[in-house]
């Protein structure tokens, strides 16, 4: 189901304020959405949510509506902090932005990606999707840093997290570059691995700093 972005805003402040007591209910004042939004119209249509009173609650189908949307939420927090290093209130700012574009299945990938992550940067939890259970029931670990890896295993690079220019530079010149082929050769007493025809050597702390998706 595709909801408009205020349609979206309004289940997450109803989530987001109601979360830790379970009522699920929210007074429409304090949505941050103005009353006379058509958005209010637009989920009462679609049967997942109910206005009474001057409260805004969330049906049985508007919860679950609801939690995917936080999840989303959560996971474009994730992204912004863990791959990109946006952080503070831009990082916040740019979330609210980049998650309404995290369609069925886009969300999914950014999830195993993160290697499904249980909480956002704030602590609060981010609702499992199937890819989490799915992936806990296969003992998938998803993406892992090289330092996760032994001689011989293999994978496809996802990202580079650095705050530093300079090794990011080095990294890339070395060809580790999201969607090369890697492979570990030896773990010590430096990390020595294989892109393309080459092999290259590096510390424990660059390799904790490239994030590969495991094979097999």
């Amino acid at each position: 189901m595709k909801l408009s972005e205020h349609a979206e805003e309004i289940l997450e402040a109803i989530w987001v304020a109601t979360e830790e007591k379970g009522d699920f209910c929210l007074e429409i004042e304090k949505t941050g959405v103005s009353p006379d939004d058509p958005a209010y119209a637009e989920l009462t249509a679609n049967a997942l949510v109910e206005i009474r009173e001057g409260m805004i609650c969330f049906r049985p189908e508007g919860k679950k509506e609801g939690e995917m949307t936080i999840r989303r939420h959560r996971l474009a927090e994730r992204l912004m902090m863990d791959v990109l290093n946006i952080r503070g209130e831009d990082g916040d700012s740019k979330a609210c932005k980049f998650e309404h574009l995290l369609n069925e299945g886009v969300d999914t990938k950014i999830c195993t990606m993160l290697n499904h992550p249980k909480t956002c940067p704030h602590g609060k939890p981010i609702p499992p999707g199937e890819c989490c259970e799915d992936a806990r029931s296969k003992g998938d670990l998803g993406i892992v840093t090289l330092t996760e890896f032994k001689s011989g295993q293999a994978g496809e690079i996802a990202y580079i997290q650095s705050e530093d220019s300079k090794k990011m530079q080095k990294l890339m010149a070395m060809g580790v570059l999201p969607g090369n082929r890697i492979t570990l050769m030896q773990s010590f007493p430096s990390y020595i691995f294989r892109v393309g025809y080459s092999e290259f050597a590096i510390d424990s702390e660059l390799a904790r700093e490239i994030f590969i998706r495991k094979e097999g």
